[in-house]
């Protein structure tokens, strides 16, 4: 009895062994097919030629140097498509040489105008740049918003990486037509309808489940409370917490 049980044990302990080999087999079997394609695939296209990959047990690791951020998570994206692949370790790394300040106060500028004719004033991002990094936060209407600020920051020259802590806000028609309301109180007001000219300097106007918030830079303490007051007489709305910024100076001009 001792003897039939020591056999089957060692017969479980075999197939073990075989279904791990056969295992580690099965994963690496088209190793030398995914480098073949992956090298195939990087060659192909210019903006990858500084690019390298090398492939273990399905797993394609791209290392080397490119000058977009954009272009390294565009090879990811190939690599991850061809036949077999289980997956991809992206070490490629962006060759930059551009101050944060600089970058910031580029990537700030092309953030401000984003969405032009899309109801921009409905948006409220923030932007911090270190090292190369740039990390977008804040708060969009809907989920084209939020791709196309992160497009920005993916393809602008000097970029390293993005981190996205943007918030998308519920979908909700109510908010919607309190969005609308709320822009005609502020904007429909004589001594606010300046804020609506250009593009780069309107009252946000972010609305999450009948909460409002107001965001931005105005000229006066004065149009920091007129708008608030104007927010708050509109119906539906359910809060209003004021975060507009009374600007020091006057208002610069845009060279």
């Amino acid at each position: 009895m001792i003897r039939k049980t020591v056999l089957l044990l060692s017969l479980a302990g075999l197939c073990v062994a075989l279904g791990t080999v056969s295992f580690a087999q099965g994963k690496g079997r088209y190793d030398a097919q995914i480098q073949q394609d992956a090298e195939k695939l990087l060659q192909s296209k210019a903006k990858f030629q500084g690019i390298k990959a090398e492939t273990d047990d399905a797993i394609v690791t791209l290392t080397g140097k490119v000058k977009l951020y954009f272009e390294k998570l565009d090879a990811e994206k190939h690599v991850k498509h061809i036949a077999k692949v289980d997956g991809v370790r992206n070490h490629v790394e962006v060759e930059t040489t551009v101050p944060d300040a600089e970058l910031s106060e580029k990537l700030a500028d092309k953030l401000r105008y984003d969405r032009v004719g899309y109801g921009i004033m409905f948006n409220s991002l923030t932007l911090e740049v270190k090292d190369g990094v740039a990390t977008i936060g804040g708060q969009v209407r809907d989920y084209p918003d939020r791709e196309s600020a992160l497009a920005i920051a993916e393809t602008q020259f000097g970029v390293k990486d993005v981190i996205d802590n943007i918030e998308v806000l519920p979908t909700s028609i109510f908010d919607d037509d309190l969005r609308v309301k709320i822009a005609r109180a502020i904007y429909g007001y004589s001594s606010l309808q300046r804020y609506g000219t250009d593009p780069q300097k309107p009252i946000r106007i972010i609305v999450k489940n009948g909460h409002v918030t107001l965001d931005g830079v105005v000229d006066s303490a004065a149009d920091k409370q007129i708008a608030g007051v104007r927010a708050n007489e509109v119906a539906g709305v359910f809060s209003v917490d004021n975060q507009l910024m009374v600007s020091r100076g006057a208002p610069k001009k845009r060279k």
